[in-house]
């Protein structure tokens, strides 16, 4: 019905189906496609954080949907005699944004019906390169002075957002099974429901999960995005019955 997230610790937000008063603050949006179910909330987004004096947001989206959105804004601002200051950023298959100094958030191509991308957002380190582990501090230290580069950066990914996608979203972007933590979508439990014709509108069901889950190396996994077809109370008893230990207890139902 509407699909948006928040993670605070990063600042950043994630597609904008909804736009809870208290996600106004975050500054940067990741949208993975257009569906409205993931995007009607952009002009709520966009006016709330003018009439709190807040800076614009900055909004990275599929390149092929920069155009239409800014019609988008470009009505209600003919509606609402306001105005709808932001920064819209085209983002393709492979792009990396940084997000400060610590953090960069690379954009994989996901498989749906219109163009879609999920994000990996992975944390920044510095390590000692091996030559120079064998050194003590002070040594260490004069051959920076001496303009040395002793570091190399290595990427703990941490965090993975599919949005919508087919299962080949996933498997075609296998740092998204190596994060820490995996949002992604089980949008259809029900063993009657066809793989075959879910697949096809770009949407997973609950079997893909069973198949893969010796793929899931995350140490959660929150599954949601389900069909409202099933109930709550449905869902969980699906799930429970075709995966049992809930992949050693990191698969979590997002309901």
């Amino acid at each position: 019905m509407q699909t948006y997230w928040r993670i605070a610790e990063l600042k950043l937000n994630f597609d904008l189906g909804g736009q809870p008063w208290d996600f106004i603050g975050t500054p940067t949006c990741f949208i993975t496609h257009t569906h409205l179910d993931h995007i009607a909330a952009l002009p709520l987004y966009v006016s709330r954080r003018r009439m709190m004096k807040m800076d614009p947001p900055i909004i990275y989206l599929p390149e092929a949907a920069i155009d239409p959105c800014w019609k988008l804004l470009k009505a209600f601002v003919q509606l609402d005699r306001g105005a709808m200051p932001c920064e819209l950023e085209p983002i393709r298959d492979g792009d990396e944004i940084e997000i400060g100094r610590e953090w960069l958030v690379t954009a994989l191509r996901t498989r749906h019906t219109v163009e879609s991308v999920g994000y990996l957002v992975e944390q920044r380190r510095q390590k000692l390169k091996p030559e120079y582990l064998n050194l003590s501090g002070p040594e260490i230290r004069d051959l920076r002075l001496a303009g040395t580069d002793v570091t190399v950066e290595t990427r703990v990914p941490i965090f993975a957002y599919t949005g919508d996608t087919a299962p080949g979203g996933l498997d075609d972007n296998p740092e998204m099974y190596e994060a820490k933590i995996l949002v992604t979508e089980m949008t259809f439990v029900a063993p009657m429901h066809r793989k075959e014709k879910i697949h096809k509108h770009g949407h997973m069901h609950l079997d893909d999960f069973y198949e893969r889950r010796d793929r899931f190396k995350n140490e959660a996994i929150l599954a949601s995005h389900f069909s409202t077809r099933c109930s709550d109370i449905q869902v969980t008893r699906w799930v429970e019955k075709r995966i049992p230990d809930m992949l050693g207890g990191r698969l979590r139902l997002w309901l």
